[in-house]
């Protein structure tokens, strides 16, 4: 463990280097080095705590609609046919307002949507998105984003890890971290293992898992106007909604 230590540590520090950080002194760039080894390591405290701390920096940053609105009351009847948690972390839904198509979680369990999405798919379209972001939490995507965001901020910034990852954050650090999370682009493995996912949820809750293939096909009729689409840096939507397809044939 403690040779593997020293050869990440020196492979960040050559990367530095090489990426024109020169007026970087050695301990900086040690340190640098040891924040992002530990951002690979970060502990399940680490991990909750930052989530839970850029999730609330993000609903500072958007206008969350009241408790009371009808966007608010549409999507918490939508998730409750999903369950209230997963891998035994409890979901924490907030609808932020605005012309966007998207939605996002966190490894800590929040999930936001925004109202232009809720706009232009049904109910069921809208289980089969939170099932495919719940997808991306419970097989650890979340966490791998945050550990990969992390570490950036932590070799640029020289962090120091005596009070804790979550606590050496400042406020526009967060942000940063915040917004790497939500624009994270997944691998196109990891949105194939978050759709299957998606079907798999659906189908165990008796859900119509047909509703993935008909949000795939509008989000990849979206006109130029629009200023967002939930998975403009993922794989194409028709690629995946055949996934699907070939899915639910498969299970007749």
């Amino acid at each position: 463990m403690y040779k593997n230590k020293i050869t990440m540590i020196l492979a960040i520090s050559a990367a530095s280097l090489l990426a024109g950080c020169k007026n970087m002194d050695i301990n900086r760039l040690t340190s640098s080095g040891m924040n992002a080894y530990n951002a690979a390591t970060l502990s399940d405290a680490d991990v909750k705590k930052m989530a839970d701390d850029a999730c609330q920096e993000m609903d500072r940053l958007n206008s969350v609609v009241p408790a009371s609105s009808a966007y608010n009351k549409r999507l918490l009847k939508i998730a409750n046919s999903l369950g209230n948690s997963i891998n035994n972390t409890p979901v924490n839904y907030k609808v932020y307002r605005g012309r966007d198509v998207n939605a996002w979680a966190m490894a800590n369990g929040c999930i936001r949507v925004y109202s232009g999405l809720m706009d232009m798919m049904s109910d069921n379209e809208i289980k089969a998105i939170l099932g495919h972001e719940m997808g991306h939490v419970a097989l650890g995507h979340t966490r791998k984003a945050m550990q990969a965001e992390y570490s950036a901020i932590a070799v640029r910034d020289a962090i120091s890890a005596t009070g804790g990852a979550a606590a050496e954050l400042s406020t526009s650090q967060l942000g940063e971290l915040a917004e790497g999370i939500v624009n994270a682009a997944y691998s196109r493995n990891q949105e194939k293992e978050s759709d299957n996912f998606s079907y798999d949820l659906l189908k165990k809750r008796n859900i119509n898992p047909s509703g993935l293939v008909s949000s795939f096909e509008k989000l990849a009729t979206l006109s130029a106007g629009r200023e967002a689409s939930l998975f403009d840096s993922h794989p194409p939507s028709e690629e995946r909604a055949q996934n699907i397809r070939e899915r639910i044939a498969a299970d007749k």
